[in-house]
């Protein structure tokens, strides 16, 4: 008799489940996004927002990082502790998801850089936090290839 399996997820994030049994990189991103204090949360999604050109940045999220559209081409926006603590998880999985398949390689650096903050690191279950260092690991054994 076979059994079914609910799909893998995020703990209370059915909707997280991928193919393989792994949740997208873009939920782990989320899930580490709500976890953080708003100070990270700030800094995360500076780096988020930095990464996405000036059209993307005021469409994203149906507008609303619009704000920041001026401050499109430096490295990291400097993102209000207000704005931080106001953005959900579903608009950094959104911007997550829309950084990973317009520009994968920055998605790449993006997930490296989670992956060395401490304070990311520590937010993370440690079996989430194992799927983003392996995914890193992974992506950077096929840039060798």
């Amino acid at each position: 008799m076979h059994r079914h399996e609910p799909p893998s997820g995020l703990p209370g994030r059915p909707d997280a489940a991928a193919s393989d049994d792994k949740p997208p990189l873009a939920a782990i991103v989320a899930e580490a996004f709500t976890r953080l204090t708003v100070a990270s949360r700030a800094r995360m999604l500076g780096r988020l927002l930095a990464a996405l050109g000036p059209a993307a940045l005021a469409a994203a999220c149906g507008g609303a990082f619009a704000k920041y559209v001026s401050h499109a081409r430096l490295p990291v926006i400097p993102v209000t502790l207000q704005d931080a603590a106001r953005a959900t998880s579903a608009q950094v999985q959104d911007l997550a998801r829309m950084l990973q398949q317009t520009q994968p390689q920055t998605f790449e650096r993006l997930l490296d850089l989670l992956a060395r903050d401490a304070t990311t690191i520590a937010a993370l279950s440690a079996s989430v936090a194992a799927l983003t260092l392996r995914k890193v690991a992974d992506a950077r054994r096929e840039r060798r290839r």
